[in-house]
């Protein structure tokens, strides 16, 4: 079943070079994203097109499976990177925004939650890393094989290494219902992945494997929207056979 996988994944990246596969719905599968070198240093302040962000092309985290939700919040996420360090920037156009979790590795995503989910190389049978932030900046970080598969929580130091901005309070609670727009702006150091997994270096023609989430688990509107998008019937963001590209330029 593995190697079926594998096969499927290499097959859509040859013929559709990540951009033009389509699901037998006619739906865009296996997305590809130029990540930009940076031009100068990450204040990690929120500007979401200023500084060393502005022009920077943002996706856009809209598919979902399973049954539409009654609430798509507009969510767009950009990504640069310089020889130490991925910056990761989410945007969010949000209501019933939420955050209970506080500790590392709790369950973030049934909060108001924002997700990267990667291969830092182009063979995704080394497995994925799993970033979830809530919009209060409280994180889980793992590496995994496969959903629940070889799964190894990153270390509480290795997490404080990774720095975020939050443009909301660390707790929300109780839900704000109003129209909110956060942001998640973080800096995740390459040599932290390097500790856990096989990692190619970002340079000028190395490719990640990967795919952007945001979800919301336990608000009063539920809800999970993909970058890349997973065809399944039911939801679920594990599934790094359907991950798109990450493109280093």
């Amino acid at each position: 079943m593995w190697k079926t996988t594998v096969v499927f994944i290499v097959l859509g990246l040859v013929l559709g070079g990540c951009n033009a596969v389509l699901n037998q719905k006619g739906e865009q599968m296996y997305k590809k994203y130029q990540v930009q070198r940076t031009k100068g240093p990450v204040r990690l302040d929120g500007k979401w097109d200023q500084g060393p962000w502005k022009g920077v092309e943002a996706l856009d985290i809209k598919n979902f499976t399973g049954s539409e939700p009654d609430h798509k919040p507009k969510t767009e996420a950009k990504v640069l990177y310089d020889d130490d360090y991925i910056y990761v920037f989410f945007r969010v156009e949000d209501k019933y925004v939420q955050a209970v979790a506080r500790n590392y590795q709790d369950d973030v995503w049934l909060d108001s939650c924002v997700e990267f989910f990667f291969t830092p190389s182009g063979d995704i049978s080394e497995g994925y890393f799993n970033i979830e932030i809530n919009c209060g900046g409280t994180m889980l970080f793992k590496h995994q094989t496969l959903r629940g598969v070889n799964v190894v929580a990153v270390e509480n130091s290795d997490c404080d290494r990774v720095r975020i901005y939050h443009s909301e309070p660390k707790i929300v609670d109780p839900e704000k219902k109003e129209p909110t727009t956060w942001v998640i702006e973080y800096r995740l150091p390459i040599d932290v992945l390097e500790k856990y997994a096989p990692v190619t270096r970002p340079a000028p023609g190395v490719v990640w494997l990967a795919n952007f989430q945001k979800c919301a688990g336990k608000t009063s509107h539920p809800h999970g929207l993909t970058w890349s998008l997973i065809d399944t019937p039911r939801p679920d963001f594990h599934r790094p056979e359907f991950f798109g590209t990450l493109e280093f330029k």
